[in-house]
């Protein structure tokens, strides 16, 4: 590694973080939003790195744990503000940017990755057993906290009652730290991928401790800034999305876009190197976790502030949910995956963002 791209994956950071604290008390306008844009992508850009010096240290999966779990944190804290700030009109925020992480993670960072995976390798394997648990337990939650919402009768159409909140989130994080504990401990082999000799980190010399805790401190820096720089934008995405005329929907869409980027960089980035095992892992893992922890902090913030929260998805979205869900069963059931599974997955992300727009 040479001494620029040494010098530029701690710089990028460093710069956006920077751009972050002037923005915030810099006057909204044209050229700030550009900057903070143009911040964006290179903070992504530079979290993936991070995040792959830190997972050749610690290895799999808690490699890929670390980028998931500090992007679904961080996204948490963007959620609860903006709840705080926006009043009875971010009930339904917290719904749209759960379900927008879910369909994108199932269809199109998946999807994407299968896609070019099948491009370049032609068929692809992974860890059967591994993705047939998380699937079970992204079903489950999601019927939990986006469906049934839609049928309770306690409480308004789409709405639970405190009592139920308080059970789907004891639930939800219940089940992702089970998911947690197996993919670590019990049933960490299930998540590791099968060797493969062309896998260049299997040969590289993992990095020093002092580095990889360097890499985790400017990962943390990246991700900080990715949400921060995603929240101010956020009033351009709103100001985009109302003169468009497009549903509020899209405004979550744009935000679980701007948040899961580093992760879909690095899942796409596994792809193409032929370690599917690693961007199932994220895809899944993150799916998984922007339910499980979103949730329980979502319903904390809601029963102590005496915040709205609208839970239950519309009919429509219920329905194109579970066709993702059944696709994903089959197409991810045999541990071996090919470009028709990845052109199927994206098909899906279309209607998905199509259907959206025009509901």
């Amino acid at each position: 590694m040479n001494r620029w791209t040494d010098a530029w994956t701690w710089l990028v950071p460093l710069l956006a973080a920077l751009l972050l604290a002037g923005a915030t008390f810099m006057t909204p306008a044209a050229w700030l939003t550009a900057a903070c844009a143009i911040a964006l992508i290179g903070a992504v850009i530079a979290a993936v790195h991070h995040a792959e010096v830190v997972a050749h240290r610690v290895g799999e999966p808690f490699g890929t744990l670390v980028l998931a779990l500090a992007i679904t944190v961080i996204e948490v804290a963007l959620i609860i503000s903006m709840m705080l700030a926006g009043g009875p009109d971010k009930a339904t925020l917290p719904r749209d940017t759960i379900f927008s992480a879910v369909m994108i993670i199932t269809t199109g960072v998946v999807g994407v990755c299968l896609l070019v995976g099948g491009l370049h390798h032609h068929e692809q394997s992974f860890q059967l057993a591994g993705a047939n648990s998380a699937l079970a337990a992204l079903v489950s939650l999601a019927g939990l906290v986006l469906v049934l919402p839609a049928f309770t009768t306690s409480a308004g159409e789409g709405v639970y009652t405190v009592s139920q909140l308080v059970f789907v989130a004891l639930s939800s994080l219940a089940t992702w730290g089970v998911f947690v504990f197996v993919q670590t401990v019990r049933h960490r082999d299930y998540f590791l991928p099968p060797a493969n000799a062309s896998d260049e980190d299997q040969h590289a010399s993992p990095p020093t401790n002092a580095q990889a805790w360097a890499s985790f401190g400017l990962l943390l820096v990246a991700l900080v800034s990715v949400v921060g720089l995603a929240k101010q934008l956020s009033p351009a995405i709103e100001a985009a999305v109302a003169s468009a005329g497009a549903p509020k929907a899209v405004i979550g869409i744009a935000i679980a876009m701007l948040v899961l980027m580093p992760e879909t960089w690095a899942a796409l980035r596994a792809a193409r190197a032929d370690r599917l095992q690693t961007s199932m892992n994220l895809a899944l893992g993150s799916a998984l976790a922007s339910i499980g922890l979103t949730i329980p902090a979502v319903v904390i913030a809601a029963v102590w502030l005496d915040l709205p929260l609208v839970l239950g998805l519309s009919h429509k979205d219920i329905a194109l949910l579970g066709i993702t869900l059944l696709v994903s069963a089959i197409t991810l059931g045999t541990g071996r995956t090919n470009l028709m599974q990845g052109a199927v997955h994206l098909v899906l992300f279309a209607a998905f963002l199509f259907l959206s727009l025009v509901p």
